[in-house]
């Protein structure tokens, strides 16, 4: 009976192993996440931040003055002419803390949204995720990234747009400076100042931005598909991999598994066309949010209210002062979005920590 007792117990024991490499797995996927992202989201921000610190400039002019820029190309001018090249760089060294922190949150939260849907029992990981799945991850990430996002923003955005009396110059505060004012006089809870913006903005923004270019990448790989057999798909721009990941291991789950890696003109496409798609849809609660962050810590008139805002904005100046700025805004985001695409899948899919 001893016998017999041990042999029926003896097959439940060598799963253990198993759990414990996949965990570990999940923890380098995770390691991997944030450190790429990281460095392909500093990557992006030195390509857009001149480009950021006209729209915000663009956005943040105020309703009852007539406005100083007649448009982007008038406010580059008037701003190289008044700081210099690099004084559009102002401001640049909390963007890059903030570009590490979002690009790597929004790969790791995205990650971790694939992983709720398949604890739910909605997906199998052994199949690659529907583009609806992506598009609902996306969101989710953009939703946990704005919590991280907003006390950055509103740094970046006050620096970028120094308060000034009229008739003065206006100097540029350093960054712990900003963030000392805006302790002092509106305590913990002001560095969220403008949060609803932020998170409509990356919650809609971000379901595109991965959406977009998952979507444009399944196209991409079927047309490659039915053009060219996968054994003649190597070329000088096509990834010198001779293996195909699993597509659970991607940043984003690969149309289908058996399809060769995309070129690198046709990633960088699918890249900028997800910038586009973000900056674009939702780009009226960022021209709220800028309005809103570029108050005056110390200012003593009560704080606008998000809807009150968009109000004042579209009584003023209608839908066009909504999107004032969105132009340079999209622009900027085409090699940003897709040098941080690029980047980061050469990195997941090249370098691997495990």
């Amino acid at each position: 009976m001893a016998t017999a007792t041990t042999a029926d117990f003896a097959p439940k024991s060598p799963p253990a192993p198993s759990l414990k490499v996949k965990s570990k797995e999940a923890l380098m996927d995770a390691i991997e996440d944030v450190i790429y992202g990281s460095i392909a989201g500093v990557a992006g921000k030195y390509i857009e931040y001149p480009f950021d610190t006209v729209k915000v400039r663009l956005q943040s002019q105020p309703d009852v003055l007539p406005l100083r820029y007649t448009g982007p190309l008038d406010c580059f001018r008037q701003s190289i002419r008044s700081d210099g090249f690099l004084g559009l760089y102002r401001g640049i060294s909390a963007p890059l803390v903030g570009a590490a922190l979002e690009t790597s949150s929004l790969f790791f939260w995205e990650r971790v949204g694939r992983e709720l849907l398949f604890t739910a029992n909605l997906y199998s990981r052994q199949q690659p995720l529907p583009l609806s799945a992506l598009w609902l991850t996306g969101a989710i990430s953009g939703a946990f990234t704005s919590l991280v996002l907003t006390p950055v923003e509103l740094v970046k955005c006050k620096i970028q747009v120094p308060a000034s009396a009229p008739g003065t110059v206006a100097v540029a505060p350093r960054p712990l400076a900003v963030i000392r004012d805006v302790f002092r006089h509106q305590g913990l809870r002001g560095f969220w100042h403008g949060q609803l913006g932020t998170l409509i903005r990356e919650t809609g923004g971000c379901a595109a931005w991965f959406g977009s270019k998952e979507t444009v990448s399944q196209l991409f790989r079927h047309w490659n598909s039915r053009s060219t057999p996968l054994s003649l798909q190597s070329s000088p721009f096509t990834s010198t991999s001779t293996s195909i990941p699993s597509p659970q291991n991607l940043p984003t789950t690969q149309s289908s598994p058996d399809l060769a890696p995309l070129p690198l003109y046709q990633q960088a496409l699918a890249g900028a066309s997800a910038g586009m798609s973000y900056n674009f849809l939702f780009f009226p609660a960022d021209t709220i949010k800028s309005r809103m962050q570029t108050v005056a810590a110390n200012s003593t008139a009560p704080q606008v209210r998000f809807w009150d805002e968009g109000r004042a904005i579209w009584r003023a100046y209608g839908v066009r002062g909504l999107y004032r700025g969105c132009g340079i805004t999209v622009a900027r985001s085409v090699p940003s979005s897709a040098l941080i695409f690029v980047v980061f899948d050469a990195l997941k899919g090249g370098l691997h920590l495990s």
